[in-house]
C-alpha cells in the first residue's frame, strides 16, 4: 500500500464471528489505526493507514507473549503493534486464531456468553506518534540500544571460549588432562541452553530490563570464583553456572531489537544480532591466546570480567522496551486514574497459569521437535555449523600449536579469518532480506517461509568448502614452512561467511514456519544448538589425533555435504510439509 493511502472497511458486530475464517488470511501491511470511538454503537469503523514502510501485519510479531499468554483462550491479537486515535481497541474485534494450518477459533469468542463479555472491555494500545512507543524513539537512540545488545551477545560468546587461549597452564596446575579442562567451555555452552528456558517467561512476565540487569551482575560475580579457583571442580561449576546467567542476553537481543525496529527496517540489525553469537567465541582465542601467553590462565577470566563489567554497566542503561510489559503498565495506570476495570491487555485478560507456562517452555519444544521434520532438520543443520564453530577452538590449536609450533597468541589470531568471513556475511545479509521484501512483494504482500532459504542455499556450500580446505593443506598434506600457514588460515573465511548466512535465514525460516509457536520452535532450537557447542570440545582433539588433520576435517564436510539438500528439499517441498502440520503456518 503506497505511504499515503488509506482503507477503510466497516465491520459489523455479527460478521467479526461469521466471517472470520473468510478474512482470516488477508493481509495488510501498515500500522493500524483506529477511529470512531463510540462504544455504544457496534458499527465500528476500522481504518488501516500506512504511516511508513516498516511494518508488516503478516509476519509474525516476535513482540507477542508467547509463553505467558493463555493462546487457547484468547488466540492472538495485533494489539502489541496496532496504533490507534483512543488508545484502545475493541477486545472482541482483537483477537484471532492462533496462526497454522488448523483453524481454532479462540475460546472466548466461540462461547457467546464470554464474547458478549469480551465487548465491554478495551485493550490498551499505542497511539499515533506515541512517544513511550520504541518504535517511535530516534533512530540515533534504537541504533544505540540495537549496538548494546550486539555487544551483550558477543561478550557472552566470547566468554565461552575466551579460556581456550591457555588449556596447557590449567591442566598443569589442576594435573588434568585435554578432557577434562575442554569442559570449561561445553560446561558454559550447556548453560547458554538451559538459562533461556528460564529467561524467557520471565522477561515475558516481568518486562526485559530487570532480565537484562540481574542475571548479568550475578554472571559478572561468577567470574570472581573461576578466576580464584583452587580446584577444576570449582572452575567447571562455576562456568557452567556462568553460562546460566550469561544466556540472558542471548535470549533478550533478538526480541530487544524486534521491539524498537519494525519487521521491515530490522535487516541490519537482525543481521548484526545474527553475527554476534557466532563472532564472539571467534573473539575468543585471540584475546585469550595473549592474555594466557604473557600473564597467565586466571588473567584471562580477570579480563574476562573486566569486560562482562563493561558490557553490564551498559545493559543497564536500556531502557524497558517490551510492549506488552510497557502496555500493561499504562494499563495498570489508566484503571487506577479512570476507575474503569474494563481498560486491559490481552495479556492481562488472558494470563497462563504456572503449568501452561511450563508445558510451553519445557515440554512443547521437545514435542514439537519430535513432530515437526522441518523443526528438526532445521535444528540439527544450526547445531551442526555452531558446533563445527566450537570444533575450530580446538582443532586450530593442533594443527598451528601442534604442527606449526606456534604459540597460543600466534594460534588465536588465526581465528581473525572467521571473523574476516563473518564481517562479510553481514554486508551480504541485509541484502537477503531485501531479496525476501521483494519476493513478498511480488506476491502480494505475503512471502512464503520458504522465501527464506535462498540465502540458506547460498551459504550451505562454503562450510564444507572450507573444512575441505582446512584438512587438505594441513600438515602432513601440505608441510609447514614459508607460506604454507595460508591454506588452513583461509578457511576460516568460508566457514564465517557460509556460517552466518545459515543461521540468519534458518532462524528467520523458523519463525515464519511456526507464527503461532515462535517460543516453543526457538527454545528447541537453542537447546540442540547448545547440546552440539557443549559436545564438540570433548572429542575433536582426539578425533584430529586419531583421523589425522586431512580426514578428521574431510569427514565433517562430508557430514556437511550430506545437509546440503535440506534447504533445497524444504524450498520444493516445504509447503506441503507444512500444510500436514497442525502447528506450522497454513
Amino acid at each position: 500500500m503506497p505511504h499515503s493511502e488509506t482503507s477503510t472497511i466497516a465491520v459489523p458486530d455479527e460478521a467479526h464471528r461469521a466471517d472470520h475464517t473468510k478474512h482470516e488470511g488477508e493481509t495488510r501491511s501498515g500500522h493500524i489505526t483506529f477511529t470512531d470511538s463510540t462504544r455504544a454503537a457496534r458499527d465500528l469503523t476500522l481504518t488501516r493507514t500506512r504511516t511508513h514502510e516498516s511494518h508488516d501485519d503478516a509476519r509474525p510479531d516476535l513482540s507477542f507473549p508467547f509463553g505467558t499468554t493463555d493462546l487457547n483462550r484468547g488466540g492472538f491479537t495485533n494489539e502489541y503493534r496496532a496504533v490507534s486515535e483512543t488508545g484502545y481497541l475493541p477486545a472482541d474485534l482483537a483477537l484471532r486464531p492462533v496462526p497454522s494450518h488448523v483453524y481454532r477459533l479462540p475460546q472466548a469468542l466461540a462461547d457467546p456468553e464470554k464474547a458478549r463479555e469480551l465487548k465491554q472491555m478495551k485493550l490498551v494500545t499505542w497511539k499515533e506518534g506515541d512517544p513511550e512507543d520504541p518504535r517511535n524513539w530516534s533512530s540515533l537512540y534504537r541504533w544505540y540500544i540495537t549496538a548494546v545488545c550486539a555487544i551483550a551477545v558477543v561478550q557472552v560468546a566470547f566468554a565461552s571460549a575466551v579460556i581456550t587461549g591457555d588449556f596447557r597452564d590449567i591442566e598443569q596446575e589442576f594435573h588434568v588432562g585435554e578432557v577434562v579442562t575442554a569442559l570449561s567451555v561445553s560446561l558454559m555452552v550447556c548453560g547458554f541452553g538451559i538459562g533461556p528456558l528460564c529467561w524467557s517467561p520471565l522477561s515475558e512476565l516481568y518486562g526485559r530490563r530487570p532480565i537484562w540487569i540481574i542475571p548479568s551482575v550475578i554472571y559478572v560475580i561468577f567470574n570472581i570464583p573461576c578466576a580464584v579457583a583452587k580446584n577444576i571442580q570449582t572452575l567447571l561449576i562455576c562456568r557452567f553456572f556462568c553460562g546460566i546467567f550469561a544466556s540472558a542476553p542471548l535470549t533478550l537481543a533478538g526480541g530487544t531489537i524486534s521491539d524498537v525496529w519494525d519487521n521491515n527496517e530490522r535487516g541490519l540489525a537482525i543481521a548484526l544480532f545474527a553475527a554476534a553469537p557466532y563472532g564472539g567465541p571467534v573473539l575468543g582465542p585471540i584475546v585469550g591466546g595473549f592474555v594466557g601467553e604473557t600473564i597467565g590462565w586466571r588473567w584471562i577470566l580477570w579480563v574476562n570480567m573486566i569486560f562482562a563489567g563493561v558490557v553490564t554497566a551498559f545493559t543497564m542503561t536500556i531502557p524497558e522496551t517490551f510492549a506488552p510489559a510497557l502496555l500493561r503498565r499504562r494499563a495498570q495506570r489508566l484503571r487506577e486514574e479512570t476507575g474503569d476495570p474494563t481498560i486491559t491487555t490481552e495479556q492481562e485478560l488472558f494470563k497462563a497459569s504456572l503449568s501452561q507456562i511450563i508445558t510451553e517452555t519445557l515440554l512443547r519444544p521437545f514435542q514439537m521437535i519430535l513432530t515437526e521434520p522441518i523443526l528438526l532438520l532445521m535444528s540439527l543443520y544450526i547445531a551442526l555449523i555452531y558446533g563445527l564453530l566450537y570444533a575450530f577452538f580446538f582443532s586450530f590449536p593442533v594443527v598451528f600449536g601442534e604442527d606449526y609450533a606456534w604459540n597460543d597468541g600466534m594460534v588465536g589470531l588465526t581465528f581473525c579469518s572467521v571473523l574476516i568471513g563473518v564481517a562479510i556475511a553481514i554486508f551480504v545479509t541485509p541484502r537477503i532480506e531485501r531479496d525476501y521484501l521483494r519476493r513478498a512483494a511480488e506476491k502480494g504482500g505475503r512471502a512464503d517461509p520458504e522465501d527464506r532459504l535462498p540465502g540458506m542455499m547460498i551459504g550451505c556450500w562454503f562450510v564444507p568448502i572450507s573444512l575441505f580446505i582446512f584438512g587438505w593443506t594441513s600438515p602432513p598434506a601440505v608441510l609447514p614452512g614459508g607460506g604454507n600457514w595460508v591454506g588452513p588460515v583461509s578457511s576460516g573465511i568460508p566457514f564465517g561467511f557460509g556460517m552466518v548466512i545459515i543461521y540468519f535465514s534458518a532462524n528467520a525460516y523458523l519463525i515464519d514456519a511456526f507464527p503461532g509457536y515462535v517460543a516453543s520452535a526457538l527454545a528447541a532450537k537453542t537447546v540442540i544448538r547448545s547440546g552440539s557447542g557443549a559436545a564438540m570440545p570433548l572429542f575433536i582433539t582426539a578425533m584430529y589425533h586419531n583421523l589425522g588433520n586431512g580426514w578428521a576435517a574431510s569427514t565433517w564436510a562430508f557430514i556437511s555435504l550430506a545437509m546440503i539438500p535440506i534447504p533445497f528439499l524444504f524450498y520444493r517441498y516445504g509447503r506441503s510439509i507444512r500444510a500436514r502440520s497442525k502447528r506450522a503456518a497454513a
